[in-house]
């Protein structure tokens, strides 16, 4: 039966050349509920689409897993690491509603994406590559994730009730939203929990230290102070405790966050300017690692991090004759601060304390522009451009006189300009539609990169050196899209191209020894020369009649450096297949995903060969009304034939879910 039904979805895939997307025209079509769309996400809890069909309750996490660009790191079952275009965190930027906010974790173990929830979000904004530059430098590309508008609907008080469980791991969950709207004032509040114990991959095996638990709530207040003015307020508060890594040696105690901001925004269409929004903001993120539920290590450690980010930022559009300008001017002043505390076994032997992260202060200010010129009706031409002033400073003077050992000429600090540029073109006739694109891109390496001290990675089993005479990470670009819509078919091509230079990357420094027990050496952060990305993906979609269509997508992924070793982390070929259901009060959806298999890895980084996989899962929903109320229910299973699996991108080889009913009820009072 597990052979027919991967057969049949193959034939899928192969007759329809296998989709995922509706592009450029279709996306004006889609309603104001969609999920998924080209470049831009929507998330909000009930803002589903029939299209990729969703749990309610689906963590940030899944939702940007569906992307075709975007893969997640995962470490453990909680707090996914978001890749872009192959090219992981300390390549991308990755901001909330424009606010630069930085992990305090040296393990990558507190990505940005985990300090939100569904319930704070609107849409989130994906830009490959250049396009990503609005808030920040990059070279993989941007992620944004986008707060709610504030809005003055005169609407009077709404009311909506979550809850939430998954069968794998005993998952629970359970939200309340609370909005009130007037012609002058809003405010909305909600308040999200979810648990869980170790999950069980495929054939029921228990996954040790899979577990979680998490709290987030948020508070936006808006208030109208003229037809054209308005100010707003935010507060996001997310708490994380016990929080198992199964493909890591510690744990978290705590992963804490406050987000507060407060914007002004001005609009007015018969001006010059026709939208003005200005918004300061500052972070606070705390993040313990502990080993105290581990039964056998070899030495105990405590591991805290903090990072706190102030920062502002203020932008305008612009529209004249055939021109759509659009401006950002921020900055963002960072604190880093990790260390390290060792508990010998034997209490007779002294504790030992070092500095991970040195107390690094960065200092960044930039200028962003970005004009789309219409030539006619059919052709534009879409150009930006950011400059960025970066500093670092060594706080710590232990810190810098660790790092002295190795580079006995630094100095506690270091400038750098940065420069990122990109242009598009773009050609839309009805049934077609293409674009070229080119870029160039730089940034400034890492915290970790530049600064850390003795960062084990235990994908590798290596102990990392930050370098601080890092040159920047350069980019450059090329990219192309071709859509071809012909009544209820649709097909697409999207590619890009990357040629990084002075690549940064760990190699082996044989002459210094390790600092964590049974770690293979030692690697310092160098560069090579360049480095080579591709990816490719093929994308179609039929429809049947209104209520039955099928979507898909095949994708194909490269990446190799100068030295002609693969690089680390890149997606093997790829494929989905998905056909839905969906008629005015229910709607089903069964998919098909899966990798084949990676023979492209590089052991020197810690990769084995992955087998391929295939699973399958089944979605279903239906919406109730009661009066002016609404009920919608999600039900449905995940990997139904429980495969025992681990992706390229599973740290460690960590196993996936095995099988997994849920249920997700959502009751929104009018």
């Amino acid at each position: 039966m597990k052979h027919f039904i991967i057969c049949c979805f193959g034939l899928l895939l192969s007759g329809l050349m296998c989709a995922q997307q509706q592009k450029s025209d279709t996306l004006n079509s889609i309603k104001k509920d969609t999920t998924k769309l080209d470049e831009i996400t929507v998330v909000g809890r009930r803002k589903l689409s029939n299209y990729r069909q969703e749990k309610t309750l689906s963590s940030v996490d899944d939702f940007l897993e569906k992307a075709n660009k975007i893969t997640m790191i995962k470490r453990g079952n909680y707090a996914w690491e978001p890749s872009i275009n192959n090219m992981n965190s300390q390549r991308l930027t990755v901001t909330i509603d424009g606010m630069q906010i930085f992990g305090a974790c040296t393990d990558k173990m507190d990505p940005i994406t985990s300090y939100v929830d569904v319930s704070n979000l609107e849409k989130v904004s994906v830009g490959s590559g250049q396009s990503g530059t609005e808030n920040g430098h990059c070279v993989g590309g941007g992620l944004d994730l986008k707060l709610p508008e504030t809005k003055f609907y005169e609407s009077g008080l709404k009311t909506s009730i979550d809850l939430g469980y998954e069968t794998n791991g005993n998952y629970r969950t359970a939200g309340l939203e609370l909005e009130y709207s007037g012609n002058k004032f809003y405010i909305k509040t909600d308040g999200i929990f979810r648990k869980s114990d170790n999950y069980d991959s495929g054939r029921n095996q228990d996954v040790l230290y899979s577990q979680f638990e998490k709290y987030n709530s948020s508070t936006q207040v808006g208030y109208k102070l003229t037809e054209n003015h308005k100010l707003e307020a935010n507060v996001i508060y997310d708490k994380a405790t016990d929080i198992g890594y199964p493909a890591l040696p510690m744990d978290v105690s705590l992963a804490e966050a406050i987000i507060t901001s407060v914007t002004h925004n001005y609009s007015n269409d018969s001006t010059f300017f026709k939208s003005l929004e200005s918004k300061l903001y500052f972070n606070t993120i705390t993040h313990v690692m502990d080993d105290s539920k581990r039964p056998v290590v070899a030495i105990r450690m405590d591991m805290p991090g903090w990072s706190n980010t102030y920062g502002f930022y203020s932008k305008a559009a612009i529209a004249f004759k055939n021109h759509e300008l659009s401006f950002n001017l921020n900055g963002f002043y960072n604190r880093s601060l990790a260390e390290m505390t060792m508990y010998p076994n034997d209490s007779n032997q002294p504790e030992m304390f070092m500095y991970t992260w040195p107390d690094i202060r960065t200092l960044y200010s930039g200028f962003y522009v970005k004009d789309r010129y219409s030539i006619n009706e059919k052709e534009s031409l879409t150009a930006s451009l950011r400059l960025g002033y970066h500093h670092n400073r060594i706080a710590k003077d232990v810190g810098l006189e660790s790092l002295q050992i190795f580079y006995p000429e630094i100095e506690d600090s270091k400038n750098r300009f940065l420069t990122s540029m990109a242009a598009d073109y773009s050609f839309k006739q009805k049934a077609y539609d293409v674009s070229f694109g080119l870029g160039y891109g730089e940034r400034a390496p890492s915290v970790s990169e530049g600064y850390g001290f003795f960062l084990f990675n235990s994908f590798d089993n290596f102990d990392y050196i930050g370098n601080p005479t890092l040159n920047n990470e350069k980019a450059i670009e090329a990219n192309i899209k071709a859509n071809y819509h012909f009544n209820k078919f649709h097909i697409g091509l999207e590619s890009s191209y990357f040629h990084i230079m002075d690549y940064i990357i760990g190699n082996i420094d044989p002459s210094l020894n390790a600092m964590t027990i049974g770690a293979n050496g030692v690697k310092v952060y160098n560069a090579l020369s360049h480095a080579t990305i591709f990816d490719v993906y093929l994308n179609s979609s039929y429809r049947f009649s209104k209520s039955l269509s099928i979507n898909g997508t095949v994708g194909y992924n490269y990446g190799k450096g100068s030295n002609d070793e693969n690089l680390p982390l890149i997606k093997p070929f790829s494929y989905l297949a998905e056909v839905g259901y969906n008629i005015s009060r229910f709607n089903a959806a069964i998919q098909l995903e899966g990798n084949g298999n990676q023979s492209n890895y590089n052991s020197f980084y810690g990769e084995d060969e992955t087998p391929q996989f295939a699973v399958l899962n089944l979605n279903l929903g239906n919406t109730f009304y009661t009066k002016e109320n609404k009920i919608i229910l999600k039900y449905g299973v995940d990997n139904m034939l429980d495969t025992n699996y681990s992706t390229y991108a599973d740290w460690n080889n960590i196993p996936r879910q095995g099988r997994n009913f849920y249920l997700n009820l959502s009751y929104v009072i009018r």
